[in-house]
């Protein structure tokens, strides 16, 4: 009785009521008496607070879950948020951290009283606990006592939802960007709110600015408002970013419906008309699940259902012999159908008359007009703009094909238009570059040392090769352009078997420096690979070196004249033999080059080099032979011509290049000397 009064005193916050000690013991006032005094004092005292409530010792965050311990052992999508917005409604500085440890999966309830706690390590035991709502230390317990909260996916996106709005005003602007990753990763309506009232207070231009963007992307999904929702939608006209168009697509989507007059407050799409926007059938079928016609009825089910009703050789009074015939069947049918055995079978007139008696329309899902007119009218100026953008990229692409043929092709020009050879081994001394920096990586494991040493050491190789091949065969063959083009193309077979029985068959690695990797993005639809700008430099490069070269050095001099007249610069005193060496060396040591640059992207294989012959002789007879303009205006021609095709037919890259090389047949029939004729031994005279 007494500890049940001082256990309410304590509750109610009233003195604890002293218990008057006999005259005996105060009188005497010994020890022992003082002793007794105390622990008739103490020990209720002790029994009181034992007997409290375990929560009623706890912070308002522990209160919360024990007053919904069993929805919070067995939470769930469903019942978790009220135990969440309970504990924000606490406004304790730790909740949002509580929130993000139990979505962590590391909370844990202790089995003997049923609090929760923080631990430090997971492993240790016994376990370090945290008061929840302190974070101070709370003692330990064994793990064994301790039962892990195991949050699934639902709950943790519920938690995940609660704590943006922390998210969005910490201090920290990482964190804050976070958040507003969040949201667009999972958009939510209860983020909306969350978003608005964070926009004033950010003190991040950059920050605020992606806010403000996704408080209007929100808008528009969320919003309540007709009004802001249109003018959400509106804000984003010619914006072309996928999230854009990912928000606004949902709101036009439609779905097929029907009714005997059109109705005046639906959202219509469009009105369908039966028989050319949507098959009798398909429009009969809506009916009949509706259960405003009869089911249609097959021509299997119609067969089955006659067997099932065989009765003494006959069915529908019509003798089983005889139902060999559609008509005959039909029949049979009817008659079991005006007994009642079977379901009515409509006919082809039934259904159409049915059909008439209806309209079928689309609505649009979103229930607003003014919205799906804002969405619609906003999406078509998206479009257009994507359009251009498309021919902008289409533009990139066939730029950057046509610096790797113009690479590819430039060497083959020189030889070809100074010596009328057709080599077809030039590809080899692509592979052979190509080949070259993938050796020299294996040596120098920094790619951008690397790269830089393979470029000289390609060209002088390749060189090398190229002037043994003209002195050992090329130059016994000159004039002889049948027999030429034989013999390059076996050499050729040869140095690709050469390839594969000193590297094998597989595809090597030829790695490009990390500062080369990703793309330049200008928006969503226009962007170009650094590999790609770095071979465009490259030929741009490449291209201003011959033109100084063979317009401001004694070798490009001498190339010329051999290239217009061979005799006449003999009697100049031109060593016509020297030159074609010297050519024939320059020409091979540039498509060593190309092939390093075009091994960064492209597989490195013996087959690489001709991969890429057949587009360097189109791009050397469409440009004009011997001429480096020639030579850049065919690549370009080439290499957007190609893309072009591809875009119009882009599951079929071998189609494109079938048409393409039609065209160029075309094109040579109205201009054989190419586009920039030069005249010489390459062009006939």
């Amino acid at each position: 009785m007494f500890r049940g009064s001082f256990a309410a005193a304590l509750r109610h916050g009233a003195a604890a009521p002293t218990p008057h000690p006999s005259p005996t013991h105060m009188g005497a006032g010994t020890w022992s008496g003082r002793c007794l005094a105390m622990l008739l004092v103490l020990v209720p005292l002790v029994l009181a607070v034992l007997t409290l409530p375990a929560h009623a010792q706890t912070g308002p965050i522990q209160t919360v879950l024990q007053d919904n311990r069993e929805d919070v052992e067995r939470a769930s999508r469903r019942t978790v948020g009220p135990i969440v917005d309970a504990i924000i409604a606490t406004g304790s500085d730790r909740a949002p951290l509580f929130l993000e440890r139990w979505s962590e999966r590391v909370v844990y309830q202790r089995e003997t009283d049923g609090l929760f706690f923080l631990v430090e390590d997971e492993d240790a035991d016994p376990m370090a606990l945290i008061d929840i709502d302190t974070g101070a230390p709370a003692g330990e317990a064994p793990e064994d006592d301790m039962d892990q909260l195991r949050p699934n996916s639902g709950v943790r996106g519920v938690i995940a939802a609660a704590l943006v709005r922390f998210q969005l005003s910490d201090p920290d602007p990482d964190r804050r960007a976070a958040g507003l990753q969040a949201i667009e990763r999972d958009p939510d309506a209860s983020h909306l709110a969350a978003l608005r009232a964070a926009i004033d207070n950010e003190p991040d231009v950059a920050l605020k600015a992606r806010k403000q963007r996704l408080e209007r992307l929100l808008t528009v999904t969320f919003g309540a408002d007709e009004a802001a929702r249109v003018a959400a939608i509106e804000s984003f006209a010619g914006d072309i970013s996928v999230d854009v168009r990912a928000t606004l697509n949902p709101l036009l989507s439609t779905r097929t419906r029907f009714a005997e007059v059109l109705p005046a407050d639906a959202n219509v799409a469009r009105t369908l008309e039966p028989g050319s926007d949507i098959a009798i059938e398909d429009a009969y079928a809506m009916l009949a699940d509706a259960g405003r016609v009869p089911e249609t009825v097959d021509d299997d089910a119609r067969d089955a259902a006659l067997v099932a009703n065989i009765a003494d050789g006959r069915v529908g009074g019509v003798s089983v012999a005889s139902l060999d015939t559609d008509q005959a069947r039909e029949d049979a049918y009817a008659a079991l159908a005006a007994t009642g055995s079977v379901p009515p079978r409509p006919s082809a007139e039934d259904r159409a008359a049915a059909v008439a008696d209806h309209v079928f329309f689309e609505t649009y899902n979103e229930p607003s007009r003014a919205v799906t007119d804002a969405a619609r009218a906003t999406l078509q100026s998206i479009e257009s703009r994507v359009a251009a953008y498309g021919w902008l990229d289409l533009g990139l692409d066939g730029l950057s094909l046509a610096s790797i043929y113009f690479l590819a092709a430039i060497g083959l020009a020189i030889t070809f238009g100074v010596m009328g050879v057709i080599n077809m081994a030039h590809g080899e001394f692509i592979m052979i570059g190509a080949y070259t920096g993938y050796v020299v990586q294996q040596f120098v494991p920094d790619h951008t040392a690397s790269i830089i040493l393979a470029l000289p050491l390609a060209f002088l190789l390749a060189f090398a090769a190229g002037v043994a091949l003209e002195r050992l065969v090329i130059r016994h063959l000159m004039h002889r352009p049948l027999e030429t083009l034989l013999a390059t193309f076996g050499i050729s077979i040869a140095l690709q078997q050469l390839a594969k029985n000193i590297f094998g068959t597989q595809a090597r690695p030829l790695t490009a420096p990390g500062w080369l990797d990703g793309a330049l993005t200008f928006n969503d639809v226009v962007s170009i690979s650094y590999i790609r700008i770095a071979i465009f430099v490259l030929a741009l490069v490449f291209f201003v070196l011959l033109w100084f070269i063979l317009n401001r050095t004694r070798l490009g001099l001498e190339v010329r004249a051999v290239t217009q007249n061979s005799r006449m610069a003999a009697s100049m005193g031109i060593s016509p033999d020297r030159v074609n060496m010297l050519t024939f060396g320059l020409g091979s040591g540039i498509a060593g080059i190309a092939g390093v640059a075009i091994g960064l992207y492209a597989q490195v294989t013996s087959e690489l080099g001709a991969s890429y012959i057949v587009q360097s002789f189109m791009t050397v007879v469409v440009g004009g032979v011997g001429n480096i303009w020639g030579t850049l205006a065919g690549a370009g021609m080439i290499g957007s011509l190609q893309k072009l095709i591809e875009w119009f037919n882009p599951a079929n890259t071998l189609a494109a290049q079938t048409y393409m090389i039609i065209f160029i047949i075309i094109f040579i029939q109205f201009r054989p000397k190419g586009i920039f004729a030069l005249r010489g031994r390459a062009a006939g005279d």
